[in-house]
C-alpha cells in the first residue's frame, strides 16, 4: 500500500496553510504522500494564480514527476531532507534552474532566455528535498519595492487584490500568502524579501552578511555592494529557521561566506527576558504613515510581555532620507550597469536593441552606473560606513533594534505594467522606487533582519514590524521572532482560510 492510499482525506485549506515543516514531518511519518500534497497545491495554483498574478512560469509535468520519486524515496527508505516532497517556488529574476526561462523580471528580450546553471537557492532547497514548481514574478531586474513590470503585468495582493504585494520578491509573497505554496525564495538586495513580507502579512528573513552564501558570476564580488542575500518567504518562524539551515553555511564561490551549516531551530524556544530592545519609529530620518506608525508602536510592547525592556531611542544617520536612497541607488546603479554588460557579452543587448522592454528608472539607473567616478564611489561608501557606525552604535547598548519594515500600507495596482511605491508620504516628497522603504539600510550593513507581521490597518491590510539584529546573531533575531509569534500569532489572518 502506498502513503497516497493509506493518507487520510484533508480538507484542501488545511493542506493548503499548513506549515511547510509540518507537511514535511507528516510526508516522512508517511501521513501525506508527495503526490497527495503536489495535487492539492497544483490545484490551488491553477484556481487562484489568475486572481493573484503570483506564478509566470510553471513546470508542473516536471513537479508531478519529482513528487512520484520522493514518494519513491520514502518507500525505499531513503534518507529524507528536511522538505521532502514539499512545493515550493523560486523567483523570477537573477534565480536559475537549468533549462527553465528567465526573464529577469519580466523582460520581453529574455523570454527565451534559459542559463545552464542552478542558483544556490534551488540547488540546496532540492538537495534539502523541496520540489520546485515554477518561478514567481518581479519586477524588471528588481529594481522598486513592488512587483509590476510590462511582460507579465501586477501581482496582486491577497488581502485586497486591487493591491500590490510589494516586492521585488511580490510574486513570492503573493504566492504564499494565498496558500499556492507554503514557501517560497525571496532575494533581497534593499528589501525585496521584508518589503513584500511586510505588506502581504508574512514572515521574511533576511540572514547576515555571510551567512547564506551570494554565489554571483561573473563577478564574485558583485553582491556586497550592498550585500545581496537569498532567503526564504514563509508564513510562520520555524519555517525560516529550518530555511536558513538548508541556505547556510560555506561555498566556495562566494568569498564572504563563512561557517558551518547550523541548526537555529534551538533558538526557536529561547527567552528574550532581560533583553534591552531599541525602538525606533522611524530610523530618525524616514516619514512614516500613522497608522503603520501605530500599529508597530503597539506590537512592540509585546517584547516587555515577554520579560524584555524597550525603550524608543533617537538615531542619528547624519543624512536625510533623500541622501540616504540617492547613495543606495548609485551603488546599485553599478549592479545594473554591470547587468547589462553582462548581457550583451552573451548577445543580449538591452539597451541599443530592446530599449522599450526596460522602464525609464533602469535606463537612468544604468546612465548613472556609466556615469560615476571612482570618487562618487567613494563618498557613497563613505555615507554608508556612517551608516554601518551609527547601527553599530545602538548594539552597544541593546540588543535588538525595531523598526516598521515599510512606511505606508500596500500601495494600488495600476493598469499600465508600472506600479510605484508613493512619491510622497505624510505630505513629505520620497524616491516611489523604495524611499518609504525602511529596509535598505541594512543591505548597507550586513545586519540580520526580519519583517513580522505586527497587525493589520483598520481596513484590513497588514503591517510589518523590521526586527534587526547584531551581526552574525541571527538565532537572536530568530528567538525574538518566536517569542513575538507566540504572543501575537497572526495565522488566522489569511484570506485563503475562509475559501
Amino acid at each position: 500500500m502506498t502513503a497516497s492510499e493509506q493518507a487520510p482525506e484533508q480538507a484542501p485549506n488545511e493542506l493548503h496553510f499548513m506549515p511547510a515543516a509540518e507537511l514535511a514531518d507528516r510526508i516522512r511519518r508517511r501521513e501525506l504522500s508527495p503526490v497527495e500534497v503536489m495535487d492539492a497545491f497544483l490545484d490551488r495554483i491553477e484556481r487562484r494564480n489568475p486572481v493573484i498574478n503570483a506564478f509566470i512560469y510553471q513546470r508542473f509535468d516536471e513537479a508531478r514527476d519529482s513528487a512520484r520519486a520522493a514518494e519513491r524515496d520514502i518507500t525505499s527508505g531513503a534518507e529524507l531532507g528536511a522538505f521532502h516532497g514539499v512545493p515550493t517556488a523560486m523567483k523570477d529574476l537573477f534565480d536559475f534552474k537549468p533549462g527553465w526561462v528567465s526573464t529577469m523580471g519580466g523582460v520581453r528580450a529574455l523570454a527565451d532566455f534559459t542559463p545552464d546553471f542552478s542558483c544556490l537557492w534551488a540547488e540546496r532547497m532540492e538537495r534539502a528535498g523541496a520540489i520546485i514548481v515554477g518561478k514567481t514574478n518581479a519586477p524588471v531586474l528588481g529594481l522598486r519595492g513592488t512587483t509590476d513590470n510590462p511582460m507579465f503585468g501586477p501581482s496582486r495582493n491577497p488581502f485586497d487584490t486591487a493591491r500590490n504585494p510589494g516586492g521585488s520578491s511580490g510574486g513570492s509573497a503573493a504566492a504564499v500568502a494565498d496558500g499556492m505554496v507554503p514557501f517560497a525564495e525571496g532575494t533581497d538586495a534593499g528589501g525585496s524579501i521584508r518589503v513584500p513580507s511586510s505588506w502581504c502579512g508574512l514572515y521574511g528573513f533576511k540572514p547576515s552578511a555571510g551567512r547564506v552564501p551570494a554565489v554571483i558570476r561573473p563577478n564574485a564580488f558583485g553582491g556586497v555592494g550592498p550585500f545581496v542575500h537569498e532567503g526564504t518567504i514563509t508564513r510562520n518562524v520555524r519555517d525560516a529557521a529550518i530555511g536558513l539551515n538548508v541556505m547556510s553555511g560555506f561555498h566556495a564561490g562566494d568569498p564572504f561566506s563563512a561557517g558551518r551549516p547550523s541548526d537555529f531551530t534551538p533558538h526557536l524556544g529561547r527567552s528574550v527576558r532581560g533583553w534591552r530592545i531599541a525602538y525606533s519609529p522611524d530610523f530618525g530620518a524616514y516619514p512614516v504613515d500613522p497608522e503603520v506608525a501605530k500599529t508597530v508602536a503597539q506590537a512592540v510592547l509585546a517584547f516587555e510581555e515577554a520579560g524584555a525592556t524597550v525603550e524608543q531611542v533617537e538615531i542619528d544617520l547624519r543624512h536625510s532620507h533623500t541622501e540616504l536612497t540617492a547613495m543606495f541607488n548609485n551603488l546599485i546603479a553599478v549592479q545594473n550597469m554591470e547587468t547589462v554588460e553582462n548581457l550583451k557579452s552573451s548577445g543580449i543587448d538591452l539597451i541599443r536593441d530592446h530599449p522599450d522592454d526596460l522602464p525609464r528608472e533602469i535606463h537612468e539607473s544604468v546612465a548613472t552606473g556609466y556615469r560615476l567616478t571612482a570618487l562618487d564611489l567613494s563618498r557613497a561608501q563613505l555615507i554608508r560606513s556612517q551608516v554601518f557606525d551609527t547601527i553599530q552604535d545602538v548594539f552597544g547598548n541593546y540588543d535588538l533594534l525595531v523598526t516598521p519594515t515599510v512606511g505606508v500600507p500596500a500601495v494600488l495596482n495600476t493598469d499600465d505594467g508600472d506600479t510605484k511605491g508613493p512619491t510622497h508620504v505624510n505630505g513629505e516628497p520620497v524616491d516611489p522606487l523604495l524611499g518609504w522603504c525602511l529596509t535598505y539600510l541594512i543591505n548597507l550593513t550586513g545586519h540580520p533582519a526580519a519583517s513580522i507581521p505586527a497587525g493589520l490597518t483598520a481596513a484590513g491590510l497588514p503591517v510589518g514590524m523590521q526586527i534587526i539584529g547584531r551581526r552574525r546573531d541571527d538565532g537572536d533575531v530568530l528567538a525574538a521572532s518566536a517569542a513575538f509569534e507566540a504572543l501575537r500569532p497572526w495565522h488566522h489572518t489569511y484570506p485563503g482560510l475562509q475559501g
